[in-house]
């Protein structure tokens, strides 16, 4: 497994340097262009998940122990944790977009039949996987529910609320970019909240963040040992931006506004990074000095967390069912919701029993880019040549 991922990430790599020396200034336009400012917004709140709110919390400890994971010994912990989720491993998504955007309307790879099943199956799956994610993370995220009687039954219903809003907001693409303005505004707010807390209510002086947030730096100074498999936690975090990848792409492929192909990378690469690395700092800063969170912050990191949630899902939700054809307006709005409910609640739920891996989703993945290159290679070169 570990052998394929790095082919597929060498793959992704050189295709994106490909794409930026021969097609840098070409015009990138979806079908349902937006602003940049609403681009991003949809990008960034459709490409996380809640793990981005609180996973820092729980790695943080385990990559500074360097004695017991030596591998993470090249840097610091706030660094890693960074490589983990920004920059570099946004050109995945970026070269989706730009595929989506500007090839597959000249080639039509993905209108082949197994391609078409595959890709589908493919985001069902990993829909799943995000609300599984998330049922089964609540007992550390909200504590205080785990110690009562029934608590799993309370975090079920509270995971398929929280599928059944993000369907219910599939049904129409307005609640899907409101939605996205949203939470991008919420998640700004919480970074606020918590560097006001420290900063301005608490005693810790302004600079010490600036501090902290420039041991980000050693993640772009030692970038080389993100580019590959650290170690098997890595592995795992790679595959699962490869799961998410192509439909991150196809979906936000369609309100792109017609930016140069070099400014849809640093929409799509650099921008999202800048609140990432804000928040991780904010975080590391409260891991270092021992800043207890609970309370309303804890309250507020969970809803934001949340709502990431089910705009991943809804935007997911939306694709697939276009997709498939499994429309609103061909089956009605009832018959619509119960259907992508209920089958994704299944899978979360299979997703809970071991009977599948996201890892195996993200290897589906590389093995669709890696055909599709073939394809064209071999069948669609003449199709690219118009490109201007």
């Amino acid at each position: 497994m570990t052998f394929w991922l790095s082919a597929g990430i060498i793959f992704t790599l050189g295709m994106v340097g490909f794409i930026m020396l021969k097609w840098g200034r070409v015009s990138c336009k979806g079908p349902s262009p937006t602003t940049p400012f609403t681009f991003i917004a949809i990008l960034f709140t459709s490409g996380l998940d809640v793990g981005l709110i609180m996973f820092p919390l729980t790695e943080f400890p385990v990559y500074a122990d360097t004695l017991k994971n030596p591998a993470y010994g090249f840097t610091n912990p706030l660094a890693i944790e960074f490589g983990f989720w920004g920059f570099l491993i946004w050109s995945f998504y970026f070269l989706t977009c730009f595929y989506f955007c500007i090839l597959e309307p000249r080639v039509g790879f993905f209108k082949l039949k197994p391609v078409w099943l595959i890709n589908n199956i493919v985001i069902i799956a990993t829909c799943a996987f995000t609300a599984y994610l998330l049922l089964s993370n609540l007992p550390w995220y909200i504590p205080a529910l785990a110690v009562i009687n029934g608590s799993p039954a309370v975090f079920t219903g509270i995971v398929f609320t929280v599928i059944a809003l993000a369907v219910y907001s599939s049904t129409d693409l307005k609640y899907v970019r409101i939605l996205s303005l949203s939470s991008s505004w919420l998640f700004l707010a919480l970074i606020t909240l918590l560097w006001c807390l420290a900063f301005v209510i608490g005693d810790y002086p302004a600079n010490a963040y600036l501090s902290t947030l420039a041991l980000i730096g050693g993640y772009f100074t030692n970038i080389d040992h993100f580019i590959l498999p650290i170690n098997d936690y890595h592995e795992f975090y790679l595959y699962w931006w490869f799961a998410w990848s192509i439909m991150i792409g196809q979906f936000t492929s369609r309100f792109v506004g017609g930016l140069p192909t070099y400014q849809v990378f640093l929409a799509m690469v650099v921008v999202p990074s800048v609140p990432i690395a804000l928040w991780f700092t904010v975080l590391y800063f409260y891991h270092l000095n021992d800043i207890a969170i609970n309370g309303l912050v804890n309250w507020a990191m969970i809803f934001v967390g949340v709502t990431f949630v089910v705009n991943s899902l809804d935007s997911l939700v939306r694709l697939y069912t276009e997709n498939l054809g499994l429309t609103v307006e061909r089956f009605g709005r009832t018959r619509y919701f119960l259907g992508n409910f209920i089958a994704l609640s299944l899978l979360t739920l299979a997703f809970s029993g071991d009977f599948l891996e996201i890892q195996w989703i993200g290897a589906i993945v590389i093995g669709i880019m890696f055909f599709g290159f073939v394809f064209i290679l071999g069948n669609k070169r003449a199709a690219l040549h118009d490109i201007r």
